[in-house]
């Protein structure tokens, strides 16, 4: 038994340490990746930029990720540190995502098995699906009740309720003091946002939810040529409405 674990604790230092070297040497864009503590591999920090044209627009937002001993077997756990008013964040900033969860069968929770955890998901797929959860909720079945109510009356609405968004805004505009604190510069245009890497992201995700109903003037000087980003001013078409 005791070998099956220290089998477990090589094989996942070596599938932590290649990604790692995979996302330093093609970041994903809007993410700043280091470990809490240089000795130990399974606690990483984020550091999250809100991508632009959202309403997360500006925003530095910081979470840890905690792999188990059996990873990739096993899902890690993401935390957001930051305050977040969202419908899949719990009070204590535990993210709720179905690929986060183990992939048992499970009928009560509507997910099913193929959107669960599997050996083949790694920290850029967990990234991405952040990225894009936060800008579509799932309102299934929600972490924050009171947020997911606020966040539907907003889309119900077509953004003429606006509480939803104020509540975010005022939380991008809380997270200022920690990125002067850190020495951060937070990227507020696509250009900025977009890291070029060697090879294009894969495009899942590029749908986003984007804030149409206030920034529409910023999205007409950013033609700069981005094919590259996988939050292209092109794909504001796709949103579901």
């Amino acid at each position: 038994m005791a070998q099956h674990g220290h089998h477990h604790v090589a094989s996942s230092q070596k599938a932590l340490m290649l990604e790692m070297k995979s996302l330093q040497e093609e970041p994903v864009e809007g993410f700043r990746i280091t470990l809490v503590d240089e000795s130990d591999l399974y606690n990483w920090e984020v550091a999250i930029f809100g991508p632009p044209n959202t309403h997360y627009e500006g925003g530095y937002f910081k979470a840890r990720i905690k792999f188990p001993i059996d990873y990739p077997y096993s899902p890690p756990a993401f935390r957001f540190l930051t305050k977040m008013w969202h419908p899949n964040i719990y009070e204590n900033g535990d993210v709720c995502i179905s690929i986060l969860h183990p992939p048992v069968d499970d009928p009560q929770s509507g997910e099913l098995a193929s959107e669960r955890w599997n050996p083949t998901q790694n920290v850029r797929t967990i990234l991405l699906s952040v990225i894009s959860l936060l800008n579509e909720p799932n309102t299934f079945s929600p972490a924050n009740v009171d947020a997911s109510v606020m966040y539907r009356k907003w889309r119900d609405s077509k953004g003429k309720d606006r509480e939803y968004a104020e509540i975010i805004r005022k939380q991008v505009h809380a997270t200022k003091a920690d990125a002067e604190r850190d020495g951060v510069k937070v990227p507020t245009t696509l250009a900025e946002y977009c890291v070029r890497t060697r090879a294009p992201p894969p495009d899942e995700g590029s749908n986003l939810f984007y804030d149409d109903y206030y920034d529409d003037e910023d999205l007409e000087d950013e033609d700069e040529d981005d094919e590259d980003c996988c939050y292209d001013e092109d794909d504001s078409g796709t949103e579901e409405s």
